[in-house]
């Protein structure tokens, strides 16, 4: 309940973003392999934040 209006983290943020566009990445997979491919390198890029944050 106290957690409510506790802000993300960067970290937090970077994590979230990533999984939205794996996610978007498996689903455009079946139906446009460029697309898929654009999110993948998308959120990898994302990775690298996240390595370099740790």
């Amino acid at each position: 309940m106290f957690g409510l209006f506790k802000s993300k983290s960067e970290k937090d943020k970077l994590q979230n973003q990533y999984e939205k566009l794996m996610k978007e990445a498996h689903t455009l997979s079946t139906s446009n392999r460029k697309m898929s491919d654009e999110k993948v390198y998308e959120a990898e890029e994302i990775m690298k934040k996240l390595v370099k944050l740790n």
